[in-house]
């Protein structure tokens, strides 16, 4: 998947507007991060890539690029 398709997928999850998220937004100061979006989010990556994510992986998460990288090559350019 390309980066910017994640990251619009993202923005769904977390609400806010499309082609905003850079990668460097640190999640905590995001006023949509919470328990909720953390489910989505663990939902979606298992849905799209197949990959599981453990709560205590998201916990770790402290910028939007950090879950870009957990990504590893399931995310292009």
């Amino acid at each position: 998947m390309k980066r910017n398709d994640f990251l619009n997928l993202l923005e769904d999850i977390l609400e806010t507007d499309e082609n905003i998220f850079t990668g460097d937004e640190e999640l905590e100061a995001l006023a949509s991060w919470n328990s909720l979006t953390k489910v989505s989010l663990i939902a979606m990556v298992d849905e799209k890539f197949d990959i599981t994510l453990a709560p205590s992986n998201i916990d770790e998460f402290k910028t939007i690029q950090d879950i870009v990288d957990i990504l590893g090559d399931k995310i292009v350019k």
